[in-house]
């Protein structure tokens, strides 16, 4: 079907009935009624009556409730404003022990797995694990080797782990 436009004609899918969304306006043929269109201003199915084949779309984000906040410990809940410097102290902390202990642990791993000295890995981290445990040497003095040094590189990576977890907590209880 075609309209009147300053003598153009316009192709409208929906056809002219009352029905359709090009219903009306001033170059129709019928003169300029503006119907409005169908269910324009009309109230929503109600629950379980829609025609539609999708389950009904997420509630109305603009009238609904805020979302929670978490609470926190710090009893303002004004976000970083205090204890920020403590939370990551305690975790660089943390971080610090968790590594020294990590290193230590390998270094027992792998001198129990008889790994090869003259290797560069195994050199490097045989040298952190003796700096971090140069405190505890020979603190346990006994006749199997794997045993010595289990014991004497894992006293120091326990106490790490513990002084270290402990400070941290402390901290962010601050």
């Amino acid at each position: 079907m075609s309209y009147l436009n300053d003598g153009t004609p316009q192709n409208r899918p929906y056809g002219s009935g009352a029905n359709s969304p090009y219903y009306g306006g001033s170059h129709s043929p019928n003169g300029g009624d503006t119907a409005p269109l169908p269910n324009v201003g009309a109230h929503p199915p109600a629950p379980g009556n829609s025609s539609s084949p999708y389950p009904p779309g997420p509630a109305d984000p603009y009238h609904a409730a805020p979302p929670p906040t978490p609470h926190t410990s710090r009893g303002s809940g004004r976000g970083n404003q205090k204890g920020a410097g403590a939370d990551r102290l305690a975790l660089i902390i943390h971080s610090l022990a968790d590594i020294a202990a990590g290193f230590l642990g390998l270094w027992i791993l792998l001198y129990l797995l008889e790994a090869n000295h003259a290797n560069v890995f195994v050199d490097f981290v045989h040298g952190m694990a003796d700096w971090l445990a140069g405190w505890s040497q020979d603190i346990f003095m006994m006749e199997t080797e794997g045993l010595r040094v289990f014991f004497n590189y894992g006293l120091p990576a326990l106490i790490y782990l513990a002084v270290g977890h402990g400070a941290a907590a402390w901290l962010r209880r601050l």
